[in-house]
């Protein structure tokens, strides 16, 4: 008798509609991943980011403490008329050098002499991009800069120090606004009556940020609704695209910010190309001209790529997030180092 061998079984395959089933689920799936992968990538973004500002204000304490004064926003010889002295002066940024494990570089620059007049053309920090001085959350960061006439190539700066609300410096009198910084300003702590934490030391702000400058002296009350911020920026005969693009440079429009609107407030600027930008202003370069030059009044917003808020650090050295909805009151009273203000801090 035969053995019979038992007739192979098929195995069931997949239908098309089964196979697309499988496809859509594993679709939905992927849909719902990744939203959690890209915030979790923001909220680390957003972390180094604060720790960046935390580096920058306990780099500033350190320089107080070894001082005995707050660094100047930058140097104006107020003697001369010449504007190329006073364009190139070194700010907050670089004066920190010796405080951010920049040591090494800072022995290779002369702080006395323009960041643009630097022996060698400045070889020594051209196209040298620095880490703590950048956002990772704002992509234009990473471009450089060339400001031409065989300058150093430059990276942008996403943290602007406080130069108060909207007046900035006049130098026909030495005298400047009521921020944490202005040009040869040099404050100790002790000028920060206010209180070291609810003063604000340094805020986000954005690369390649548009803005008008040197439209002259405005009124000396500050814009109090973004229609007359725009009308404002409007006036500035002088628009440029390179807004915080200069991180040796201590103009209030390349290495700092102002509190006269709230954080990411869109103040819309028509440019030449007919398109509506988010715009900030500068009234006067700060040492344009010398002491023959205008006060300086500026509208630099503080923003950031992250959403609803922006990172601050205060002049205690404390970090904390500071929403779009602050009351513009409470903001302006956060920038001032003596008004005496009595307000709710966010």
């Amino acid at each position: 008798m035969k053995n019979r061998c038992p007739a192979p079984t098929s195995r069931p395959a997949f239908t098309l509609v089964e196979l697309l089933v499988v496809i859509a689920i594993i679709g939905i799936l992927v849909a719902l991943l990744l939203p959690a992968v890209q915030a979790a990538r923001e909220a680390a973004r957003r972390n180094q980011c604060k720790n960046n500002l935390k580096q920058l204000a306990l780099a500033t304490l350190n320089y107080e403490s070894a001082q005995r004064k707050l660094p100047p926003s930058a140097n104006v010889d107020v003697s001369t008329s010449a504007t190329t002295v006073n364009n190139g002066s070194w700010g907050v940024h670089g004066r920190l050098l010796d405080y951010i494990e920049e040591g090494s570089l800072s022995q290779l620059v002369d702080l006395e002499l323009g960041w643009d007049l630097q022996p060698n053309n400045g070889q020594a920090f051209s196209n040298l991009q620095i880490s703590v001085f950048q956002c990772p959350s704002d992509a234009r960061a990473a471009e450089v800069r060339d400001p031409g006439s065989n300058r150093p190539l430059l990276y942008a700066t996403n943290y602007g120090f406080n130069m108060g609300e909207w007046f900035v410096y006049d130098p026909t009198t030495n005298k400047g606004g009521r921020g944490m910084f202005y040009p040869n300003s040099h404050l100790p702590l002790a000028k920060v009556i206010d209180g070291t934490s609810k003063t604000l030391l340094a805020a986000e702000v954005k690369a390649w940020n548009p803005y008008t400058r040197n439209g002259g002296s405005p009124s000396e009350t500050p814009p109090a609704t973004v229609d007359d911020a725009a009308t404002i920026v409007a006036s500035g005969p002088d628009y440029k695209e390179t807004g915080h693009t200069e991180w040796p440079d201590g103009r209030v429009h390349h290495t700092g910010f102002t509190t006269a609107m709230t954080p990411n407030t869109f103040v819309p600027y028509t440019n030449p190309n007919g398109l509506e930008v988010d715009a900030d202003y500068n009234s006067w370069q700060e040492g344009k001209n010398g002491a023959g030059g205008e006060p300086t009044y500026a509208i630099i917003t503080s923003r950031s790529h992250h959403a609803g808020q922006v990172q601050v650090a205060m002049v205690d050295g404390s970090v904390q997030a500071v929403t779009d909805g602050v009351e513009l009151a409470v903001w302006r009273a956060m920038s001032t180092r003596d008004g005496e203000e009595v307000v709710t801090l966010p």
